[in-house]
């Protein structure tokens, strides 16, 4: 099967390294398909500095100019290179991202919750402390409450770690489908991809997002699958891909397809996975 990563970053979300030419040239030693460029969106100028993880809307110049730089050194081989955006849901932040998409001809725009109503930042480390965490029940209902949102809104193409709220490997007792049920009921017929991120392989939670419960249901409702790293580093490229795919053989018994699943009205197609 052909391999690719949707899901890169770059030194301008201030934590990641690795200069352009590193990147596309790991990913044509590894021989991908496709290499996504999908860094951290930056917030509405009048709320920076929002965080210290993400560029700074005056740095989408330097971002464009990242890319097009990918593109040159990946000219001339077979690797395709393509320019999205790794955006945030936040109440209210459907104009930003409408605003967002007509600063480029992006590829496709992945969409993220890092942080709850309440503020809290999911993957802040401060939050691995069990003592400050406060309710992981509410946690987890204002979480899948935001990425509910998120699909409802029609405005990204691909749904980045969807379960995230577990990074800290804090979980609800009980039948942890009530939380994420709305969400796949939303997903259904909506296009939107929903990516494996295998970050999570090497997070706390020690699980790739989603976890075999989500994915299962999503493979029982076709909804496309893509493989992502969300690499940091060059040499993250696309790791572990090998066992996100044994992980999916598994879970269709051996019926694995892959196909081009079409987003932003057909422009463009990523490769994605599902069941026959």
């Amino acid at each position: 099967m052909l391999r690719s990563d949707y899901h890169t970053h770059t030194p301008l979300c201030k934590h990641a390294e690795g200069e352009p030419e590193a990147f596309v040239a790991q990913a044509i030693q590894l021989g991908l398909h496709s290499y996504g460029i999908a860094d951290h969106a930056p917030m509405p100028p009048e709320l920076e500095p929002f965080d210290d993880w993400r560029m700074l809307y005056a740095e989408l110049p330097l971002y464009k100019e990242w890319i097009m730089r990918a593109k040159k050194a990946a000219a001339h081989t077979p690797l395709r290179v393509l320019s999205a955006l790794e955006c945030d849901w936040l109440l209210g932040i459907e104009p930003w991202i409408q605003r967002l998409r007509q600063e480029h001809e992006w590829d496709y725009l992945i969409g993220s919750v890092h942080y709850l109503p309440n503020e809290k930042a999911v993957d802040n480390s401060i939050y691995a402390d069990s003592s400050i965490t406060g309710s992981v029940e509410e946690d987890w209902k204002q979480y899948w409450a935001s990425m509910q949102g998120l699909v409802e809104s029609g405005l990204f193409d691909v749904v980045g770690h969807i379960d995230l709220v577990k990074i800290w490997g804090r979980s609800p007792q009980g039948d942890l489908a009530t939380y994420y049920r709305p969400t796949l009921d939303a997903l259904e017929g909506s296009g939107m991809a929903v990516e494996i991120n295998t970050a999570g392989w090497h997070k706390k939670c020690l699980e790739q997002y989603p976890s075999e419960a989500i994915l299962t249901e999503l493979l029982r409702r076709r909804i496309p699958i893509l493989i992502n790293a969300d690499a940091h580093y060059p040499e993250h490229l696309s790791r572990g891909w090998d066992d996100a795919i044994a992980l999916l053989q598994r879970l269709t018994n051996n019926k694995l397809t892959q196909f081009e699943h079409p987003v932003s009205g057909g422009k463009t197609t990523l490769l994605a996975y599902g069941s026959l």
